[in-house]
């Protein structure tokens, strides 16, 4: 990696914890600056505007997400141990896996009616979880661990969608009361599918 590179990488992982803990339009320039030691004119050189830095912020705290539940994943063998695992990866909103909380409900939420490019990057990373928890699944089917007739792309939907509403919930009321809740319906839910 040559210098030039190191700093963008430095800028983006400084300024990622920023954009998703005050939100992409509140942080300021001057706020990445205080967070780097880095000149206005410095960050300009690597990103030519604000827009471009929030992107790769976006892309780094999706990435940091997928990259520790993939290896909280990886932990377990069977398709059962995944899904539980998945499920108490999130159990605990109040205690974020990443600064801020989950960057896809932050930045979804902002950049829903306010920037196409950052609510396609996010819907991006919704339909990949959407996938890894049916994959996780129709695997868990193949190899003769779940009953073969589960409808399990429906089952990933409805799973994600209950943990992020989960999440919100449980940032918003400030415990995680109600995601216990959910997390103990969706692991009956799941046993009630075992063979």
């Amino acid at each position: 990696m040559s210098k030039g590179e190191a700093t963008r990488q430095f800028i983006i992982e400084k300024s990622a914890p920023l954009f998703n803990t005050k939100g992409m339009a509140a942080t300021a320039m001057s706020d990445i600056m205080e967070a780097t030691k880095l000149s206005k004119g410095t960050l300009y050189v690597h990103f030519d505007n604000k827009d471009i830095l929030v992107a790769c912020a976006v892309d780094y705290n999706m990435e940091q997400l997928s990259n520790k539940l993939r290896a909280k994943l990886d932990q377990h063998k069977t398709a059962t141990g995944k899904l539980y695992s998945y499920l108490d990866f999130f159990v605990d909103p109040n205690k974020p896996i990443i600064i801020g909380g989950c960057p896809m409900l932050n930045f979804g939420s902002e950049a829903d009616d306010t920037n196409e490019l950052i609510r396609k990057k996010v819907n991006g990373q919704i339909v990949k979880s959407q996938k890894l928890l049916s994959d996780i699944i129709k695997e868990g089917i193949e190899k003769g661990e779940f009953k073969p007739d589960w409808n399990y792309e429906d089952f990933a939907t409805m799973m994600f969608a209950m943990v992020e509403g989960g999440v919100l919930i449980s940032r918003v009321a400030g415990n995680n009361n109600k995601m216990k809740i959910i997390n103990e319906n969706l692991k009956k839910m799941i046993a009630a599918q075992s063979l």
